[in-house]
């Protein structure tokens, strides 16, 4: 990803290894990578607004600690409260992430989606009937 210099308050999403990314940047100028999809129904954290620490989720209000990813306020808006009332709070993943220069790199495990699709197999019969995922 490339920034311009001199951007504050402001995020861009992305995909590395299969995984959205948001790329936020701060008022500082602090340079953040979460997960790019709100729970509890997966809005693109992304078009989301950058304020004191935070990144809000577009619809439905939540904000999320930028360095931690952890849920400080969960669905305040109207629609929100209405969705938000059936789920329990839940955060969104960071990861590490190093600006130089113009540059943003994000580290990633770029097997999460096989190891979780390879989890999710197990105990459950697939469309062939196996249980295990295998072919």
């Amino acid at each position: 990803f490339q920034a311009e210099d001199g951007i504050r308050d402001w995020s861009v999403t992305g995909v590395a290894g299969g995984l959205a990314i948001c790329i936020a940047v701060d008022e500082k100028g602090s340079v953040y990578a979460l997960g790019d999809k709100c729970p509890p129904v997966n809005q693109p954290l992304s078009f989301g607004k950058v304020k004191g620490g935070t990144i809000s989720d577009p619809v439905l209000g939540t904000e999320f600690d930028l360095k931690t990813g952890d849920v400080v306020k969960w669905c305040p808006s109207g629609l929100g409260k209405l969705i938000g009332g059936i789920f329990d709070p839940v955060g969104v993943p960071v990861y590490p992430v190093q600006a130089k220069g113009k540059t943003v790199n994000v580290q990633v495990d770029v097997n999460y989606k096989a190891n979780f699709e390879a989890d999710y197999w197990s105990g459950i019969l697939d469309a062939q009937g196996k249980s295990n995922g295998k072919y």
